[in-house]
Formats: structure tokens, C-alpha cells, sequence
């Protein structure tokens, strides 16, 4: 018997609004393997890439190391290859503009979520949106304020109101003021699909980190069924609903 929640999934066509290549694979991978697996549409907009200097380990110990552009472009088509998603686009290649979108106007975020991205609401007119939830990243906060504006009720017909609009989960949410901390009241239950997740991230290799950091796989692993015993099954992925309507 098909369940409640395949129904749902199948009829959605989801745009998902990425920050950095793997954010959309920590907060949401499973559900969009999940959908693609019952014959919904996944787009996702990834927003910025760049190079960039972070820490890591090798032989000689910790270090700063440089991962280029093109590295995390090839990870993150290899990425969406595996989820098998219909579309996906990257915004922003500037090396200035990646970690620094707090530094661009909101309307010019807006304007690219709203219609003027090649994967903008209004020419993928989704019933489902994906968007990073408020966190201490620059990134995530300047883009979760402006898809907040971009989903905006309006009148109907005149332009497109997204009728389910969810924040998604990210390793790192644990650090945050007790204002702002995520709370999930929307699950996906991906135990069948905890295994491609694992795989995603591991395909965004130059990110990989020790076990005890809390992006690594295994943490990723952790995470995902702890918010699986939240709602009593395996494996889930939590959201925290910003608008469903009916």
C-alpha cells in the first residue's frame, strides 16, 4: 500500500536554493533521491562557488589548504548526476562573491531567486522549495532572508506563490543562539536512501574531514538517524515548515 507521504513526494516539482556545493547534500539529499525515485522533479540552484583557503590535515598535520572552483564544480556535477536531478545551475563563479553574499544587495538575491535565474521561481514554478535555514554562515543567513522575500504571498495569478516552503537541516545548526536554533517539524524518512546521501557527501571529497568533525560522513550518519528516532524509523532528514498550503 502506498503511504501519505509517497503520494506527496511524487506531485511535487522541487527547486532547491544551495549556498555552497554540499549544503544541498547535508540538509537534503535523501528527500531529493527520495522524489526522484517516485517520479517527482528536483531543480536546484546552486548559488555561489569559489575557491577557498580552509583548514585540513594531511601527513604534516593541520594546515590551510586551497581547493579550487573547478574541483568543487566537478564534485558537485558528480553530485547531482547520482541524485539524478532533472536540472541544476550554478549562479555566482566569482571568487569575491563566494562567502561574501551578505555584501550583495538583497534585491540583486532576490531578483535571481525570483525570476531572473536561469532555475528562478518563476520559470521552474515549483510546488516545493528547499532553502537553507538561518545559521552563523553569511551565505545561508543573506540567502535565507532573501528567499524568504522571493516566496512572499502575492496576488494569485500574477505571479507564483510556492506553496510549500521548507528550511533545511545542516550539521553545523547546533551552533546558534538559543533564538535561532532549528527546531524540525517536517520529516522526510529516507532510511532507503541514507546510503546515496552518505554517498554525496563523499563524492564532495575536498570537504571530507575527520570523524569527529561534525560535516564528516560519519556525523552526517549520526545526525540522520537521530532525526530518524525523532519520528521513529531508521533514517529521516527534519525541515522546518515556513509556509504549506492545501
Amino acid at each position: 500500500m502506498e503511504s501519505i507521504g509517497d503520494e506527496f513526494l511524487r506531485r511535487q516539482r522541487v527547486l532547491v536554493i544551495s549556498p555552497h556545493a554540499d549544503d544541498e547534500t547535508y540538509g537534503c539529499a535523501g528527500t531529493i533521491a527520495r522524489i526522484k525515485d517516485l517520479g517527482g522533479q528536483v531543480f536546484v540552484s546552486l548559488i555561489s562557488v569559489g575557491s577557498l583557503d580552509h583548514y585540513a590535515s594531511d601527513a604534516q598535520g593541520p594546515a590551510m589548504r586551497r581547493v579550487t572552483s573547478g574541483t568543487r564544480l566537478r564534485e558537485f556535477s558528480a553530485v547531482m548526476k547520482l541524485l539524478k536531478v532533472d536540472d541544476w545551475d550554478v549562479v555566482y563563479t566569482d571568487d569575491a562573491v563566494h562567502l561574501a553574499l551578505d555584501t550583495l544587495p538583497r534585491r540583486e538575491l532576490v531578483r535571481l531567486i525570483e525570476r531572473d535565474a536561469r532555475l528562478s521561481i518563476e520559470k521552474v514554478e515549483p510546488t516545493l522549495m528547499l532553502i537553507p535555514a538561518f545559521s552563523y554562515n553569511q551565505d545561508h543567513e543573506a540567502l535565507f532572508r532573501a528567499c524568504i522575500t522571493a516566496t512572499r504571498p502575492g496576488v494569485r495569478g500574477q505571479r507564483h506563490l510556492v506553496p510549500y516552503v521548507l528550511a533545511y537541516d545542516n550539521t553545523s545548526l547546533f551552533w546558534s543562539l538559543e533564538r535561532e536554533k532549528f527546531h524540525a517539524n517536517f520529516y522526510v524518512d529516507i532510511t532507503e536512501f541514507l546510503a546515496v546521501k552518505l554517498s554525496a557527501l563523499r563524492l564532495h571529497a575536498s570537504q571530507i574531514r575527520e570523524p569527529e568533525f561534525h560535516g564528516s560522513p560519519e556525523s552526517l550518519e549520526l545526525m540522520s538517524r537521530l532525526r530518524g528516532r525523532e519520528i521513529s524509523v531508521d533514517s529521516a532528514e527534519g525541515f522546518m515548515t515556513l509556509r504549506a498550503v492545501f
